[in-house]
């Protein structure tokens, strides 16, 4: 029988401590303990990318990450991105360029596409694919994706 087991992390610059049970996921762990819903839980095998989440400053899938993993770890959601206003060039430029749709993807499609913003490198469209090749959209046809994230990446 698994106890269990009190983490402390901080999410979103806030020191965060809570009891979890051991086989937790991350993602579930920020939506249903901590009310962070901006991540979703998709399809909970890490290839769909809708519970995109920054730890210690890498992309990683929530749901592949288990809350205790997460221990003493700097955890960033879109939340977080979004009220320090880090991603708002990027959700400005999804806006005008229509890159998002349900909006199901755009947290993750957003965390990914603020990856390649932090590196301050240009980017060719099919390095842009690539990277965010591990967030699915299924409304898009990502045409409208990749516009947006050039625009702001290459100016």
């Amino acid at each position: 029988m698994e106890h269990d087991q009190d983490i402390t992390l901080t999410v979103n610059g806030s020191m965060v401590s809570r009891r979890v049970a051991p086989r937790q996921h991350l993602v579930d762990f920020l939506r249903d303990d901590l009310g962070l819903t901006g991540s979703h839980a998709g399809c909970e095998h890490g290839v769909c990318g809708a519970c995109t989440v920054r730890v210690n400053g890498d992309i990683v899938r929530g749901c592949l990450m288990l809350a205790v993993q997460a221990n003493g770890c700097k955890v960033e959601t879109i939340e977080g991105l979004s009220d320090s206003k880090e991603i708002a060039v990027l959700q400005k430029a999804f806006h005008e360029k229509n890159a998002l749709q349900c909006g199901f993807c755009t947290p993750g499609m957003l965390m990914a596409a603020q990856d390649l913003v932090r590196a301050k490198k240009k980017v060719t469209r099919e390095e842009i694919r690539t990277h965010i090749s591990g967030n699915y959209c299924r409304c898009t046809g990502y045409q409208s994706i990749v516009d947006a994230i050039e625009e702001v990446v290459n100016g």
